[in-house]
């Protein structure tokens, strides 16, 4: 990896200012792309009888019949999320921490699965609750709304506690190796930018950069996935009906349909990369020791008005 090229690790940070600004930078961009989430899910689980033409046409609907307000339904309840946030950051870091000896790409790739993996447990009963929150009232029926109590009770009265985790194994087969790809790829998009910029390019550009490519190499990559894992919560069935279930979107709406949601997921996976890796260094940056600052502050000279 380049020289300018420098990543904080987990021993430089002081964790009570790493779990302070952490939340509410994870929040902020929550808000920010849960639009473009809703959008998606709301793509993936429409069959034939389509309400939406792609993307932007779902945007639109959804403001014309259910208002701005539409396009944060279950936002509150997907907010809970963010203590699974914290638990990922800190096992990936931690997986990081334990690595060193492997360059950033399998390092990336061990520290993206095993954080997905501890996310997730938190992570899938929040999604589930919030992903049929999106779905109701779409179009012009947006009369007898469920709230999150009513969902709740209705899965447990139907299917047990268990149904809380309803496509929990679809979810780690999307989001592990989604999480892996993500950091694995990062890690290698990292070393190649910062081979080919010419010096002195600010350290955060490169990341930028990096993190960018990561995030459509992802989206499209693992939206198969994405599509099995949002059918299967919304829908209901069993892990182990997957395949049959790929068999039929493949019978159904042949190839392309593995590509349903694709745009809106590529919309929220970029920018959100993008959002991410600018915000999530700077609260590393924050974070620092003040020793370490002061190091890192002589290393990246362009950063010094930052501290």
């Amino acid at each position: 990896m380049p020289e300018h090229v420098k990543h904080i690790e987990w021993e430089d940070m002081d964790k009570r200012k790493f779990y302070l600004f952490g939340p509410t930078f994870f929040l902020g961009i929550r808000a920010l792309l849960y639009p473009a989430n809703l959008v998606k899910t709301r793509l993936q689980v429409q069959r034939k009888k389509a309400l939406y033409n792609g993307s932007f046409d779902a945007f639109v609907k959804v403001i014309r019949f259910e208002g701005v307000r539409g396009l944060y339904k279950g936002f509150m309840v997907s907010s809970f999320g963010l203590l699974s946030g914290q638990f990922y950051i800190t096992t990936l870091e931690l997986i990081r921490a334990r690595t060193k000896e492997y360059n950033n790409a399998v390092r990336g790739l061990l520290a993206g699965g095993c954080a997905s993996l501890v996310g997730q447990t938190i992570t899938v009963p929040v999604d589930v609750i919030s992903q049929k929150l999106m779905v109701q009232g779409q179009g012009e029926n947006t009369a007898k709304l469920k709230g999150a109590s009513t969902i709740i009770r209705e899965i447990i009265q139907s299917d047990g506690p268990l149904g809380l985790y309803r496509g929990y194994l679809i979810s780690l087969m999307t989001y592990a190796p989604s999480s892996a790809i993500w950091w694995s790829t990062y890690g290698l998009y990292t070393g190649l930018v910062g081979n080919i910029v010419i010096t002195g390019t600010p350290h955060m550009l490169v990341l930028a950069m990096a993190g960018t490519m990561a995030g459509f190499t992802t989206a499209t990559l693992t939206n198969p996935l994405d599509i099995m894992r949002t059918r299967l919560q919304v829908g209901g069935g069993r892990s182990a009906l997957v395949f049959q279930m790929f068999g039929s979107l493949l019978k159904e709406e042949g190839p392309k349909g593995l590509t349903k949601g694709l745009s809106a997921r590529i919309l929220a996976m970029v920018p959100s990369s993008l959002v991410m890796v600018l915000g999530y260094e700077t609260v590393k940056r924050l974070s620092l020791k003040t020793s370490e600052k002061e190091i890192h502050v002589q290393e990246e000279g362009y950063l010094k008005a930052s501290f």
